[in-house]
C-alpha cells in the first residue's frame, strides 16, 4: 500500500509510485504503435481501407464504462470489507488483551503468553491469506514448543485461537468473564471467516475476460475510427483513452486482491504491527518497531 503525504494539484499530475502507470507503459506504449500505423497508413490495413467511424465506439464507449463501474465498485467493495475485517481484527485484539489483564487474576493464566498469542495471530492470519511463510513470526513471538505445534498445522490462526479458547475455559472460573473473553474470540474467529471468502471467492473470472477484451478491441481499433475525423491528433487521443481504460482495470485488479502485496492492495505488514504494537502496550511490553514508510512512501 502507498502511504503518502497530501499532494497538491501539480503533484499528482505527476506522481509516479501508486500509480498504476508502470504496469500498463507497455499496452499503452503498444497502441501509441497501432495508432501511428492507422495515421501513417490513413486508416487502411495492407491496402484496405477500415470503414470505420465514431459512431460504433460512442455506443460501446457507453456500454464499456458501465461495465467498468460495475468492476471497479465490485473490486471496491471487496477492499473496504476486507479493511473492515482487520479493523474488527485490532479491536477485538484490543479488547481481549484488555480483559484478560483486568479481569483474570495474574496467577490463573499466563498473561504474557495471551498478549504473544494475540500478537502472534494477526500475523499468522497475514501468512496465511499471502500464502507466505509463517515460520519467523511464529519463532519470534512463541515458545519452541507451541510455534513447532502451530506450524503444522493447516489452518494456524483458527488453532492458534483454539489453544486461547482452551486456556480460558481453564483458567476462568467466573462464567460471566469467560463469556466475555469468548465474546472477543468469536469477533476474531469471524474475521478469520471473513477474510477466507473474500480470499477465497475472486470476482468470477468470465468477467474479467469479457472486460478484458472488450477493452483491447476497443483501443485496438479506435485509432482507425478516429483517423479520418481528427487526422494527426489520432495518436495522442487514443493514447489517453486507452490510459483510461487500462488504469481502471488495472486498479480494480489490485484493490480487488486486497490480501495482496501490489502497491495498492492493503498494508497488512503494518496493520500487524500495529496490532502487535498495540497489545504488547497493553500488557506493559516492550514495543516493536513502527511500521512507517519508506523512501517510496510504500507499506506492505
Amino acid at each position: 500500500m502507498i502511504v503518502r503525504p497530501p499532494a497538491n494539484w501539480a503533484r499528482m499530475l505527476f506522481v509516479w509510485h501508486g500509480s498504476v502507470l508502470p504496469a500498463i507503459l507497455p499496452q499503452l506504449a503498444l497502441i501509441l504503435v497501432v495508432a501511428v500505423a492507422a495515421l501513417l497508413g490513413h486508416g487502411s490495413v495492407f491496402g484496405e481501407r477500415v470503414p470505420l467511424d465514431t459512431a460504433p465506439f460512442s455506443l460501446l464507449g457507453i456500454s464499456l464504462a458501465i461495465f467498468l463501474a460495475f468492476r471497479n465498485n465490485a473490486s471496491y467493495q471487496r477492499y473496504l470489507e476486507a479493511r473492515q475485517l482487520w479493523g474488527g481484527v485490532l479491536i477485538a485484539a484490543r479488547n481481549l488483551a484488555s480483559q484478560v489483564h483486568a479481569y483474570v487474576p495474574a496467577g490463573a493464566i499466563d498473561r504474557a503468553g495471551v498478549t504473544l498469542r494475540l500478537a502472534a495471530f494477526a500475523h499468522l492470519l497475514r501468512h496465511q491469506l499471502r500464502g507466505t511463510d509463517p515460520h519467523a513470526d511464529l519463532a519470534r513471538l512463541l515458545p519452541p514448543c507451541d510455534a513447532t505445534a502451530l506450524a503444522a498445522r493447516a489452518y494456524r490462526p483458527v488453532a492458534l485461537l483454539d489453544g486461547l479458547r482452551r486456556m480460558a475455559q481453564r483458567a476462568v472460573p467466573d462464567r460471566h468473564v469467560l463469556w466475555m473473553l469468548e465474546a472477543q474470540i468469536d469477533k476474531l474467529s469471524e474475521a478469520v471467516g471473513g477474510c477466507e471468502r473474500i480470499a477465497g471467492t475472486p470476482i468470477p473470472y468470465p468477467y474479467g475476460v469479457l472486460l478484458h477484451r472488450t477493452i483491447y478491441a476497443y483501443c485496438f481499433l479506435l485509432p482507425f475510427g478516429l483517423v479520418h475525423n481528427i487526422g494527426a491528433a489520432t495518436p495522442p487521443i487514443a493514447v489517453l483513452v486507452a490510459y483510461t481504460l487500462f488504469a481502471l482495470e488495472a486498479i480494480a485488479q489490485e484493490i480487488g486482491e486486497p490480501f495482496g502485496t501490489a502497491p495498492n492492495a492493503l498494508a497488512l505488514d503494518a496493520i500487524c504491527v500495529t496490532i502487535e504494537r498495540s497489545v504488547m502496550e497493553l500488557a506493559g511490553r516492550p514495543l516493536p518497531c513502527e511500521a512507517v514508510p519508506g523512501p517510496d512512501f510504500l507499506l506492505r
